[in-house]
């Protein structure tokens, strides 16, 4: 770029936006890159403040800010994430959903791009449920121009994979099994399905199979052999969690093959939620008592993970503990709320 008077500007074009903020009425683009300055523009330009301007007279191994959005961009979002990129402003792009689904933000990656200097890339929170057409990030070239060998860097980190993906949620058939002697025997109302059966219903899906059960380790094992021979692809267990001696639910999920993944999460409410698989895929979970009356728990922050059919790794679980404490608030506001974060 060339810095020029502002006086000397006529029949230039401008290499950058110039923006105009007005308290209450506009905060935005006067100039766009592009625009041949005539000489009706020279006063509002100095009433600006822009005694000089910037013009096209880009250096060998530079890039103009919205050249380097554009990458910046492509490193960021794949196919698999965006509808389309909006347009380019003041080095701006902004990266929108092109599906619903779980948002996986690589997080060392946009840690190393961000600490390259010059950009930015200002996300959602990772594994948040994302809408069609919702935002997902921000993205900014902070200078007007930049180094390609800098871009170049982007384009290394980012590898083969966008910074931010997608994955669908899928439409799981959902069994549930109700433990506990006091509901078998009719003894109590079972008030646990219900708030089942809403939860899976923000995402699209119902149950499919309900069955109730005393607390004997056959009958439930039997349950959820006929769950899984039933074609349940998500089998969920309620009640029985605790370490009491005689809430059996966790030793008969063992008992039933699945393989632990975990029973016991640094999260309040929710400690005692267990989540096995059954040859590895079908995801078998154990919901404590919390989840029947609690806005949110461990359950919520990990159901759209096992929906999206998201690899979990054992280390994460403790990792869950940093934002694992729930505050109650008065008026819940989960998930747009520290809780999980």
């Amino acid at each position: 770029m060339k810095k020029i008077k502002t006086v000397d500007a006529v029949g230039h074009v401008l290499c950058h936006d110039i923006t105009q903020i007005i308290k209450g009425e506009r905060a935005g683009a006067r100039y766009q890159k592009g625009h041949v300055v005539t000489e009706v523009d020279i006063q509002p330009l100095l009433d600006l403040g822009k005694d000089h301007l910037y013009i096209y007279d880009l250096q060998e191994g530079m890039l103009h800010e919205d050249e380097a959005a554009e990458i910046l961009y492509e490193a960021c979002a794949g196919e698999s994430v965006t509808m389309k990129p909006t347009p380019v402003s003041e080095g701006k792009i902004e990266i929108v959903a092109r599906m619903d689904g779980l948002l996986k933000v690589n997080r060392p990656k946009l840690q190393q791009v961000n600490a390259l200097g010059d950009l930015i890339v200002a996300t959602r929170h990772n594994n948040t449920v994302v809408k069609k057409g919702e935002k997902l990030a921000g993205t900014r070239i902070t200078p007007l121009v930049i180094s390609k060998e800098k871009m170049n860097r982007v384009i290394a980190l980012a590898g083969d994979e966008p910074l931010l993906q997608i994955k669908p949620l899928h439409p799981f058939k959902v069994g549930v099994i109700t433990t506990g002697n006091e509901v078998y025997y009719k003894r109590i109302k079972d008030t646990f399905t219900p708030v089942i059966k809403e939860k899976l219903a923000t995402y699209g899906l119902s149950v499919d199979l309900h069955q109730v059960v005393p607390d004997d380790v056959d009958e439930i094992k039997r349950a959820i052999a006929n769950g899984l021979e039933s074609g349940m692809e998500l089998i969920v267990c309620t009640g029985g969690m605790s370490v009491d001696p005689d809430d059996l639910t966790p030793t008969a999920i063992k008992a039933s093959g699945a393989d632990l993944l975990t029973y016991g999460v640094p999260v309040l409410p929710g400690s005692m939620l267990l989540i096995g698989y059954m040859d590895g895929k079908i995801p078998i979970l154990g919901l404590p008592g919390c989840v029947m009356y609690a806005d949110a728990t461990a359950f919520d922050l990990l159901l759209p993970r096992i929906l999206a059919k998201d690899s979990i790794a054992t280390e994460e679980m403790a990792a869950l503990g940093h934002g694992g404490l729930c505050l109650k608030c008065q008026v819940c506001t989960f998930p747009r709320c520290g809780f999980g974060r």
